[in-house]
């Protein structure tokens, strides 16, 4: 939608005036044949065709110019004595007069009507634009998208919103030079135009849609500090959680390694052989864990900071399976309550190993704190290849599912060991490589966690 300005009022004249001299030399030349058959009164009404059409056309100068031409024609060639100015009696002279008075009202008439026309469609175009303001969602580039449509609308080569002195968005090519239109859009705020000169009428619908434009300026500024003040509060309670659950985690297995320590440095106790490798394997599954939470740490960090890299490559799910069972933790323990039934001709998974790896283990480690039994099978599924860790425990219900991937999340929420990442890790690992996790309820009751990664 658009709306005219003087270039385009100019153009109008010049059209209206080519279609007054077109129409008017049409006239003649069909009519002037015919005369001697058609009365003078019939040519007339003839005549105000052409000067109807010039004033739709051109507008009012251009069809008042075109009734007295129409007027001189009808005199010249239809009244006698014909190819003179002169008029041989005082009807015509009548007839002539009221020509030009009938074909002035028809022209005023069609300007008025086109000018209430133009009004219409102008407050249309208003109207439309206000509607776009009003709607426009407080995203970032809605701003841009409201003033390309100004542009469009008001023919400029440029617009931009200037919020005291700095150019918050802009549309087209910014001269360096003085706008053309500057509106005051709010206190501080304005919107500026570069182009050709606007009405007074145009003026007026600018600074409605200015300040619309200001408003939904400040509705985004608002919407940013509501996002930024959403961070900051995502931020503190990530930071009291971490506290809260670092406090916990990583003081239980220092406090095992001080007290195993200490035991082994008290040379007034005695200790047997198997008295020190009892001590020792506290010592080492005490740094195991805290192994494990560092890392987890580590890596939810490269998460939140978006400098996670994966080199997904041909991977066979059996061989990332089998290292991680080989690593796992009281291994002859654990691998009697893990039954695995990976097939070694599984298709090849388009995969990082060592990610991979990471995310097995995780879901591997959850299960088995939830279950005493875990089974780990793996199948194709057309173009992709599944993964799936299912556990006999007692599932989670489908409504809690959604945040289970949440950092420090744990099963139940009622303070398990871990600081719940494990899952938060997964999810962040598994998309990176070009997967996906999901949850559902195990055959008989459960947990199923099911990988799928894209086939290599």
């Amino acid at each position: 939608m658009s709306v005219d300005h003087p270039g385009g009022r100019a153009r109008r004249t010049r059209t209206g005036l080519l279609v007054a001299a077109a129409g008017l030399a049409a006239a003649t030349g069909v009519l002037e044949p015919l005369r001697g058959h058609l009365s003078l009164a019939s040519v007339t009404l003839l005549f105000l065709v052409p000067v109807a059409v010039t004033a739709v056309a051109g507008g009012l100068w251009p069809a008042l110019g075109a009734a007295v031409a129409a007027d001189a024609l009808v005199n010249f060639f239809f009244v006698p004595p014909y190819r003179t100015l002169r008029v041989g009696s005082a009807d015509n002279v009548i007839v002539l007069v009221v020509y030009v008075l009938v074909a002035a009202a028809v022209a005023v008439a069609m300007d008025v009507v086109a000018r209430q026309r133009a009004a219409v469609a102008r407050r249309e175009v208003e109207s439309w634009l206000l509607a776009q303001i009003g709607a426009a969602p407080a995203a970032g580039d809605a701003l841009a998208g409201i003033l390309a449509q100004v542009r469009d609308a008001y023919r400029m080569d440029a617009v931009a919103l200037v919020d005291h002195g700095e150019r918050v968005a802009a549309v087209g090519e910014v001269p360096g030079g003085d706008p053309a239109l500057s509106v005051e859009a709010a206190a501080g705020v304005r919107l500026d135009a570069w182009g050709p000169a606007v009405f007074a009428e145009d003026r007026r619908t600018l600074g409605r849609l200015a300040a619309a434009a200001a408003r939904l300026h400040e509705r985004q500024h608002l919407a940013d500090e509501a996002a930024r003040a959403r961070e900051l509060a995502e931020v503190d309670r990530l930071r009291t959680a971490l506290l809260d659950a670092v406090s916990h985690d990583l003081r239980t297995p220092l406090a095992g390694i001080k007290a195993a320590a200490s035991s082994l440095r008290q040379h007034d106790v005695h200790w047997t052989a198997q008295d020190r490798d009892d001590l020792l394997e506290t010592v080492e599954d005490a740094t195991d864990r805290m192994t494990a939470l560092v890392e987890n740490l580590l890596s939810l960090s490269r998460l939140r900071a978006g400098v996670l890299s994966a080199t997904p490559e041909p991977t066979a799910l059996d061989a990332v399976v089998a290292e991680v069972m080989l690593h796992l933790p009281d291994p002859d323990h654990v691998r009697d309550r893990v039954a695995v039934e990976v097939p070694d001709d599984l298709p090849l998974a388009l995969a990082d190993p060592g990610l991979l790896e990471r995310v097995v283990a995780n879901l591997l480690a959850n299960a088995l704190a939830a279950a005493p039994r875990v089974r780990i099978t793996g199948e194709p599924a057309g173009g992709r290849v599944r993964l799936l860790v299912a556990d006999d425990g007692p599932g989670v219900p489908a409504a809690d599912r959604p945040g289970m991937f949440e950092p420090f999340q744990r099963r139940g929420d009622h303070g398990g060991q871990g600081l719940g990442l494990g899952l938060a890790i997964v999810r962040g690992f598994t998309e990176a490589m070009g997967g996906t996790v999901t949850p559902s309820e195990s055959p008989g009751g459960g947990l199923t966690m099911t990988v799928e990664l894209p086939v290599a």
